[in-house]
C-alpha cells in the first residue's frame, strides 16, 4: 500500500512539473499573442490586462500596411529557403561520405565541423563583413546567403551523417553487385531511404536561418533588403514604442513555424529518431 501511495505521489509530482514546465515555455508566445488583441488603452495598463475587454485588429493592419512587413517576409523566405535547399545538397554528400565511404581523417572533419559550429557569431561577423565588402555583396540575397551557410551546413552535415550511419550497408552492396555505380546507388538507394532525414534537416535549418539575427543586421542595412527579425527589430522609433505592432508581427511570423511543425511532426520526429534505430 505504501508503495502505491508512492507512486502516486511521483506521478503527480511528475505532471505538475510538467505543467509547470509547459506554462514556462509556452507563457511568452501566449502574452505576445493576447497583447496583439488588446486596445492601445489596455497596453500598458496597471495591472496588467490579462483578457482584452474587445478583439482589436488595428495592430496587424499597421504591420502590413504601414510598414513594409511584406517585403521583410519575402526576403526572410528567399533567404532562408535557399539557405535549406544549398546547405541540404552539399550536406547530402558530404555526410555520404563521412558515414559510407573508408579514409583516414573522418574523425577529425567532424570535430572541425563541430568546433565551427561552436564559434559564436560576433566571432566571425567582423572577417565575414569585409569579405562581403570586397566582392559588393553587402545588401544583397547571395551574401547572405552564404554567410548562413557558416552555421546551417555544419547542423545539417552532422545530422545526416548520423542518419546516413545506420542505413544498411548492404542496400548499398547489392546495389553495387547489380552493377550501380557509387553515384547512382546514392541517389537511388540511400537518398529514397534518407528522405525522413533530410526532411527533419530541412525544417530545421530552415527555421534556423528564418530567425537568424546578427549577419541580417550586419550585412543588409538597406531597408528594402531586412529581414523579418531585424525588421521587428526596427519598428520602435526615437520617442514611440509600438509594442502592439511588435505583437502583432511577432506572431504573423510565428504561427506559420508552429503550423508547419505541427503539420509535419511524425516526419521530424521519425526523422530526429531513425538515426538512433540499428538498421
Amino acid at each position: 500500500m505504501k508503495q502505491k501511495y508512492t507512486t502516486i505521489i511521483n506521478q503527480i509530482l511528475f505532471y505538475l512539473f510538467l505543467i509547470l514546465f509547459l506554462t514556462y515555455i509556452i507563457f511568452p508566445f501566449a502574452w505576445q499573442f493576447i497583447t496583439s488583441f488588446k486596445t492601445p488603452g489596455e497596453l500598458f495598463s496597471i495591472p496588467p490586462t490579462w483578457i482584452p475587454s474587445k478583439i482589436y485588429t488595428g495592430y496587424y493592419i499597421n504591420v502590413f500596411t504601414k510598414r513594409p512587413f511584406l517585403t521583410y517576409l519575402k526576403n526572410s523566405f528567399i533567404v532562408a529557403s535557399s539557405t535549406t535547399i544549398f546547405s541540404l545538397i552539399v550536406s547530402s554528400f558530404a555526410a555520404y561520405a563521412l558515414a559510407r565511404l573508408k579514409f583516414k581523417g573522418k574523425a577529425i572533419i567532424l570535430s572541425l565541423v563541430l568546433s565551427v559550429s561552436m564559434f559564436p557569431g560576433i566571432a566571425i561577423v567582423s572577417p565575414l563583413f569585409l569579405f562581403l565588402r570586397s566582392v559588393n555583396l553587402l545588401n544583397s540575397y547571395l551574401g547572405l546567403i552564404l554567410t548562413y551557410t557558416t552555421f546551417a551546413i555544419p547542423l545539417s552535415l552532422w545530422i545526416l551523417t548520423a542518419f546516413f550511419k545506420e542505413i544498411p550497408f548492404e542496400l548499398e552492396e547489392a546495389a553495387k553487385v547489380d552493377g550501380a555505380t557509387p553515384m547512382q546507388a546514392f541517389l537511388k538507394i540511400i537518398m529514397p531511404l534518407a528522405v525522413p532525414g533530410l526532411f527533419t534537416t530541412a525544417i530545421l535549418t530552415f527555421i534556423a536561418a528564418w530567425n537568424e539575427f546578427l549577419f541580417a543586421l550586419v550585412f543588409n542595412t538597406q531597408d528594402s533588403m531586412r529581414t523579418v527579425p531585424v525588421g521587428i527589430a526596427m519598428f520602435p522609433g526615437e520617442h514611440d514604442l509600438p509594442w502592439g505592432d511588435i505583437a502583432a508581427a511577432s506572431v504573423v511570423v510565428t504561427v506559420p513555424l508552429i503550423i508547419m511543425v505541427l503539420i509535419f511532426q511524425k516526419r521530424i520526429i521519425s526523422g530526429l529518431t531513425a538515426g538512433a534505430v540499428k538498421g
